[in-house]
């Protein structure tokens, strides 16, 4: 059995984890999927996350498996929801950005020992409530966040460009 757990990143972490979002770019591309062609996520935005405190390791036997952004304050991006809505308006929430798993552990279902270690960690810190989004042509991860239990509540805008659509998810937890 491996030993997996999360961690905070760090500064020093930067150059293990760019490869990781590099290879889900290329893997979104290959899927047809506009998201993350555009320059994003950079190595900026991921030294901005780990400076916050928002970036996450997923550690399988001492190595870097995967990351995640966990955002524990309001995304403005979710302020207007169309055709739908958030089931949930009057609690904060967190959401879950940039998630993306080694191409070294491709096929091993580590995102959800990802989704797993994070929730519990945000729930430990009070929060109940969840949203994630991901463009509509990014299969794996529409798959993967109702298989956690995400419901889809509607569309959003990241930008104002024509592939700035996402779909919308939100969990509640108990």
């Amino acid at each position: 059995m491996s030993t997996v757990y999360v961690r905070k990143a760090t500064g020093k972490d930067l150059s293990a984890i760019m490869p990781i979002i590099d290879y889900a770019k290329q893997l979104l591309k290959s899927d047809g999927s506009q998201q993350w062609q555009n320059g994003n996520p950079n190595e900026k935005i991921i030294l901005d996350d780990i400076r916050k405190g928002y970036c996450y390791l997923l550690i399988v036997d001492g190595q870097i498996a995967g990351t995640s952004t966990l955002l524990t304050e309001p995304d403005p991006n979710y302020e207007v929801i169309i055709d739908g809505s958030w089931e949930n308006n009057e609690s904060i929430y967190a959401t879950f950005h940039r998630i993306a798993i080694s191409d070294k552990f491709r096929g091993m279902h580590l995102s959800s020992y990802l989704f797993s270690n994070l929730l519990s960690l945000a729930y430990n810190q009070g929060l109940r409530d969840f949203r994630i989004d991901t463009h509509e042509m990014n299969l794996r991860m529409q798959g993967l966040i109702e298989k956690i239990g995400f419901k889809y509540r509607g569309r959003i805008f990241v930008d104002s460009t024509p592939h700035g659509e996402r779909k919308a998810y939100e969990l509640h937890l108990d």
